[in-house]
């Protein structure tokens, strides 16, 4: 059974002292998720917000809709010029998410520290 699918922003400082916008997940990522996941994303202001954190360290399952919804929220990201990194993935997910091309617009990283200094 899946696990809804929960999502919260928060804001942080990058070393450099540039806001950066953290959208969090929790539980499983699936077709359900789509207001989690792309829902979270498009509430941030596309003029504002330039650098975009990605937490997975919650997330316990991704299937290939969420994968999809993932990917979209990314081209998005990619499209408004922001910049995007990605954390917390376990080496299955991350093994998934490089065969499947998500390293063109987010570098995973292992940790939000990682994935901070990355952006």
């Amino acid at each position: 059974m899946q696990t809804e699918t929960k999502s919260k922003v928060e804001q942080i400082s990058s070393s450099a002292g540039h806001p950066v916008s953290v959208l969090r997940f929790e539980g499983d990522i699936a077709s359900t998720s789509k207001e989690a996941v792309l829902g979270a994303y498009q509430a941030l202001s596309k003029e504002t917000v330039k650098l975009i954190l990605l937490d997975f360290t919650k997330v316990d399952y991704i299937n290939s809709s969420g994968i999809a919804l993932v990917i979209q929220l990314l081209i998005e990201a990619s499209n408004a010029g922001q910049k995007v990194a990605a954390f917390g993935l376990s080496a299955h997910f991350t093994k998934v998410f490089t065969m499947v091309g998500i390293t063109k617009y987010a570098g995973l990283n292992p940790d939000q520290a990682t994935a901070l200094a990355a952006l």
